[in-house]
Formats: C-alpha cells, sequence, structure tokens
C-alpha cells in the first residue's frame, strides 16, 4: 500500500487536492484521507500490486508530499 505521512509543508488543501486529483478520489474522500494523515501522522492512500504502488509513491512524492511504500 501507498502510505502517505504526515509533514509540516503542505496545505491540508494541496494535500486534499492531490488526492482527489491523482487517485480521481471525491472531495469528500481526499478530505477524509488528508484528515487522516493530519490527525494520525499517516494514512495508507491506496492499495495494489507492488509495481502499481510503487508508481503511486514515485507519484506523490512527485508533488511534494512524503510516501511510501508498505505492505499491507
Amino acid at each position: 500500500m501507498t502510505i502517505v505521512w504526515d509533514d509540516p509543508v503542505n496545505l491540508m488543501s494541496y494535500v486534499t487536492h492531490v488526492f482527489a486529483s491523482y487517485f480521481g478520489y471525491s472531495e469528500e474522500k481526499a478530505t477524509e484521507l488528508m484528515l487522516r494523515v493530519h490527525n494520525h501522522g499517516k494514512a495508507a492512500v491506496s492499495h495494489g500490486t507492488r509495481e502499481r504502488m510503487e508508481t503511486d509513491v514515485e507519484a506523490m512524492q512527485g508533488y511534494g508530499l512524503w510516501a511510501t511504500l508498505e505492505q499491507a
């Protein structure tokens, strides 16, 4: 799974925008995930094959988010 970690740099609105635009999540789902990152320090934002998760991690890092790969 792709894990996005909380950071002191990115605005919550930006993180929500990234989740909605990259993953195609609704604003409600993107906001829910952003709040999980903000309140709990991290959130699993996508699940799938290792190759797909590597792509998602690279994409999140490309947006300036701190993301890592973790086995479910």
